[in-house]
Formats: C-alpha cells, structure tokens, sequence
C-alpha cells in the first residue's frame, strides 16, 4: 500500500497516520470496493502495533468506508450511490457559493497558481497520468476556495467526499470525460477572472454533474464495485 501520509512520531498518532492512510487508499481505489483487509497485515504493512489499527478500522467503519461482518472480516465498502448523490448535492451548495465569492477576491496571484495547475493538467492528460489528474483537480478547487478564504470549508468537502470521489477516481481511471473535466476547469477560471459570477455558477453546476452521467456507464462496467 503506497502512502504519501507523513509516517508517525509518535504512538498518539500512529491511530491517525493508520486512518488517513486507509482512507486515501480507500479513495483512490488502491483498496478497492468489496476486498477484504485485516487487522495484522495492515499492522505489519504499516509497520505499527495492532491498536491504532483496530482504532482507526472503527473509525472508518463509522464513516462507512468499512464494513465488518462478524466471523468474516473486515471489507471495504461497495460504493453507494445514494451517498455519492447526497454529496454531489452538498459539494454543489458549497462551492457554488465558493465560486461566487471568488470572483470578486480572486488576485493576479491567484489567477497564476490555477493557469499552473491547467498546465500541468493538461500534461498529465497526454501522458494519461489519471492519478496525477486526479490530485490536480482537487487541488484546483482547493485553490479557488483558498482564493476567498474558505480553506476550512473546503477541507469539510474534502473529508465528506469519499463515495462521490471514488467514483471520480474510477471514471478518471476509466478516461470517461477528461476533456469535459478540463474545458470545465478552463472556463471556470476564466469566469471568475472576468467576474461573472452567474457564468462561474453555472459551470461549476455542469461541472459537478459530470459524475451523475458517468454513473451508468460505470456501473456497467465495474458492477462488483457498486451497492
């Protein structure tokens, strides 16, 4: 299991680094939907003791990341469509609202980092690098939040957004809608460089319902992943 989670320095915080961990194999499919983990190969994996390992399968049990099935293990959950929907919907209020209030604080600075970060997007799309693309259209969104001072908002995105990330990941994986993804980017920015907020509003909402057309398609594809 690859991790670019900081390794712990401690035991208090072994329970962390185990959690966050998990849950970004977890969303980036490394741990794909409906395979088994247990408790003493994640332990000796991570090079830590069993107990932050149990701690941090309850806590992703709770967020419903992991399902353990008593006499039978702990299991990676199916991705459920109803919660990507719930939070397609949530992302969409929030970032609407994000998207506008950029375009009137939105700096040269700013404007720079997101023209960086298209750039390498697109570089990441001729090599097909899906996973690099996918870091990259987070952190573009994560920029526009930064953009208006709605860091902490766009962290309480990030934390929800597991199920409806999943999916992203595997449409990405799947190259489904790249260029939409991109052209989307594009005249985001572009949007909010001219101040046009109901432009802005209105591409983010196409934006953000991409992954409601790519669900059948999906869900043809990689049945065993899906609830």
């Amino acid at each position: 299991m690859n991790s670019s989670v900081n390794r712990p320095s401690s035991s208090s915080s072994s329970r962390v680094f185990v959690y966050e961990t998990l849950r970004q194999s977890i969303t980036t499919l490394n741990l794909k939907p409906g395979v088994a983990i247990s408790e003493k190969e994640i332990a000796a994996e991570l090079n830590v003791s069993r107990t932050p390992v149990r701690e941090a399968f309850l806590q992703l049990a709770h967020d419903q990341l992991l399902e353990v099935r008593p006499q039978r293990g702990s299991f990676v959950t199916l991705i459920d469509l109803d919660q990507v929907e719930d939070a397609r919907f949530i992302r969409e209020q929030l970032e609407v609202g994000i998207v506008r209030l950029a375009c009137s604080t939105f700096s040269e600075d700013d404007q720079q980092k997101m023209e960086t970060n298209l750039i390498l997007q697109e570089q990441m799309m001729k090599n097909q690098k899906y996973d690099e693309l996918f870091k990259l259209d987070g952190e573009f969104h994560r920029l526009i939040a930064s953009s208006c001072g709605k860091v902490k908002v766009a962290e309480m995105i990030q934390h929800m957004n597991v199920h409806f990330d999943r999916l992203r990941m595997l449409s990405l994986s799947s190259n489904l809608n790249w260029e939409a993804i991109y052209n989307h980017h594009q005249n985001i920015l572009k949007a909010i460089v001219n101040q046009n907020e109901d432009q802005a509003e209105q591409v983010m909402k196409e934006h953000l319902s991409l992954i409601t057309v790519d669900q059948v398609a999906l869900k043809k594809q990689f049945p065993i992943y899906f609830k």
